[in-house]
């Protein structure tokens, strides 16, 4: 049986890529069948091509950083809240955004965004 890391772990990495604006560190981290919603079922993207086009768009924002604030890791499901510093077309600000995401075997496969 294969060793993957934790759930917590993969997500972990995942927010220290979008924090650190690495597009390929942050793929790295997704399955290649990745879907992402706004929750709860509002499509977002779909596979690896999709989120990529998605998060080179989002990480070109110079601003862009999400704070954790809390963190809840049961089984496979890890649920982040986190601030997240942005630009906006008013200019920049900060929104609360929980998201939910769903680990197997090392890889997020799932992920599902509600904006506070």
């Amino acid at each position: 049986m294969p060793d993957f890391p934790s759930p917590e772990s993969v997500v972990q990495r995942q927010l220290d890529a979008y924090n650190a604006h690495d597009v390929d560190a942050l793929l790295a981290t997704y399955a290649e069948d990745v879907q992402q919603f706004e929750f709860p079922g509002t499509l977002l993207c779909s596979g690896a091509s999709q989120l990529r086009e998605r998060m080179t768009a989002r990480l070109s924002d110079p601003l862009l950083h999400a704070r954790l604030i809390n963190r809840i890791v049961m089984g496979n499901t890890v649920i982040d809240h986190e601030e997240v510093t942005r630009s906006f077309p008013e200019g920049p600000g900060k929104i609360e955004l929980v998201a939910i995401y769903e680990v197997r075997d090392g890889k997020i496969t799932a992920a599902r965004f509600i904006s506070g």
